[in-house]
C-alpha cells in the first residue's frame, strides 16, 4: 500500500497546489471579463445576495484546472517512464481497458464547465440549461459504466444513470448557497469516494477522488469564510457531474462485501446535497412556485434562521456530509 499511499498523496497536493496558484490568475481574467456575481447591476437573481460587491466567478476553472494540470504532468510522467513502479503499471493497464470511457468522462467535465459558465454569463433558461445537462448526461451514460440496482434491463440502466446525473448536478448548483458549503461538500464526498475507490484497488477513480478533493481544498481559502471568489454555475456543475461519475464507477456491491446496501452507499455520501433538493423542491411546488427559482428555504438558510450563523450551519453540514460518508463507508 506504500506506492498507492505515495500516489494519492502527489495527487492531492498537486490538486490543492494547482488550484491555489491558478485561481487569481483566473479571478483576474474574470474581473478583466465581467465574469462576475455583482448583485447591483440590476440582473433578476432567483434569490437575496449575502454580499454587496462583486465577486468573481473563477472557481469553476480553477478547480477543473487543479484537477486536470497535475492529472496531465502524472500520466506524462508515467507514459514516459519518468516514474516506473508496480503500482504505475497498474496505472497503464487501467487507462489501456478503460481509455474510451475515461476520456468520455473528461470531456464531460470540460463540457458541463463551459455550460455553467454560459450560464454565470448569460443566465440561461430553464429548459436550455437542462437540455445542455441532458446531453452530457447522455454522453457519458453511452460511455461508461451505468447503474443497474440488480434490474436486468438496458431501458432502465441508461435512464435511471441519465437521472442520477441530472439530480446530482442540480443538487450540489442549488446547494451553492452559502460561502464553502458546495465546495466543503463536494470536498467530503471526493474524499469518501477516493477512499472506498482505493480500498477495492479501484486506483483511477481513487486518484481522480484524490485530486478532485485536493483541487477543492485548495480552492475554500479563498471563499470560506468570507469569498474572494465563487464556485459559480461553472463550479457547482463541475462538482456535482465529478461527484456523480465517481458514485457509478466504482463496484460497491463485491464478494467481498456482498450486503445489498451496499450499493446505497452513493445516496449515503451524497445525502446532504440530494435532501436538500427534494426539500426544496417540495416546498417551492406546494407554494405553487417553479422549483428552479431560488429562495431562503434551502437547508443551510434553516439553520440560520434557527439561530446558528453562516459559518456555523455551513461546518454543520460539513459535519453532517462527513457522518454520513462514515456510515456509507461502513457499509
Amino acid at each position: 500500500m506504500t506506492f498507492p499511499f505515495i500516489f494519492f498523496a502527489a495527487a492531492f497536493a498537486g490538486a490543492l497546489l494547482t488550484t491555489l496558484l491558478a485561481l487569481p490568475l483566473w479571478r483576474r481574467w474574470c474581473l478583466c471579463t465581467n465574469l462576475v456575481d455583482d448583485p447591483r447591476d440590476g440582473k433578476n437573481y432567483d434569490a437575496p445576495k449575502i454580499h454587496t460587491g462583486a465577486i468573481p466567478l473563477a472557481g469553476g476553472f480553477a478547480v477543473l484546472t487543479g484537477i486536470l494540470l497535475p492529472l496531465f504532468f502524472g500520466a506524462g510522467l508515467i507514459e514516459f517512464d519518468v516514474v516506473k513502479t508496480s503500482f504505475t503499471n497498474l496505472i497503464l493497464q487501467g487507462l489501456e481497458k478503460r481509455g474510451l470511457e475515461l476520456s468520455a468522462i473528461a470531456l464531460g467535465a470540460v463540457s458541463i464547465t463551459f455550460l455553467g459558465w454560459f450560464d454565470d454569463k448569460h443566465e440561461l433558461k430553464p429548459l436550455p440549461k437542462l437540455a445542455g445537462q441532458f446531453l452530457v448526461a447522455l454522453l457519458v451514460t453511452v460511455a461508461s459504466k451505468r447503474i443497474t440496482l440488480f434490474v436486468h434491463s438496458e431501458i432502465f440502466s441508461y435512464a435511471i444513470t441519465i437521472l442520477w446525473l441530472l439530480a446530482a448536478i442540480n443538487a450540489f448548483n442549488f446547494m451553492d448557497n452559502m460561502n464553502g458549503l458546495c465546495a466543503g461538500l463536494g470536498a467530503i464526498g471526493a474524499f469518501i469516494f477516493a477512499f472506498i475507490a482505493a480500498a477495492h484497488g479501484e486506483y483511477l477513480v481513487a486518484i481522480t477522488g484524490f485530486l478532485m478533493c485536493g483541487a477543492l481544498v485548495g480552492f475554500l481559502p479563498w471563499n470560506f469564510p468570507h469569498a474572494r471568489a465563487f464556485l459559480g454555475d461553472a463550479g457547482s456543475h463541475l462538482v456535482g457531474y465529478l461527484l456523480a461519475v465517481m458514485a457509478i464507477l466504482p463496484h460497491f456491491y463485491t464478494k467481498q462485501s456482498p450486503h445489498p446496501f451496499a450499493v446505497l452507499s452513493p445516496l449515503l455520501v451524497l445525502a446532504i446535497p440530494l435532501l436538500d433538493l427534494a426539500q426544496v423542491t417540495v416546498v417551492r411546488t406546494l407554494n405553487k412556485r417553479p422549483f428552479w427559482i431560488g429562495d431562503t428555504n434551502h437547508l443551510s438558510h434553516r439553520l440560520t434562521r434557527a439561530g446558528l450563523s453562516r459559518t456555523q450551519a455551513v461546518l454543520l453540514l460539513w459535519l453532517a456530509a462527513a457522518g454520513l460518508g462514515a456510515l456509507a463507508v461502513c457499509l
